[in-house]
């Protein structure tokens, strides 16, 4: 356990710290998307069906760019 935390904090990026990485970033994305769903469409349809509907699109778009971004730190290492 000591050795993810480390690995999280000097920045190392493997399997591992990528895939927490990604699901971290994916519920910041849902409750992201949830809360833009309310502000956005809660009065029109209801906001408890504007959270759900904002919860399941908000991943759409971060967890690409996730991926991509984590790939290109991949590569490169220097930035």
């Amino acid at each position: 356990m000591t050795d993810i935390l480390t690995s999280l904090a000097i920045g190392d990026i493997n399997l591992l710290t990528g895939t927490i990485l990604l699901l971290i970033a994916t519920g910041f994305s849902l409750v992201g998307g949830a809360i833009g769903g309310m502000l956005l469409a809660g009065e029109e349809v209801g906001y408890q069906f504007a959270a759900m509907l904002g919860g399941l699109f908000g991943p759409a778009a971060v967890i690409p760019a996730m991926l991509l971004g984590l790939f290109l730190l991949n590569l490169c290492p220097q930035f």
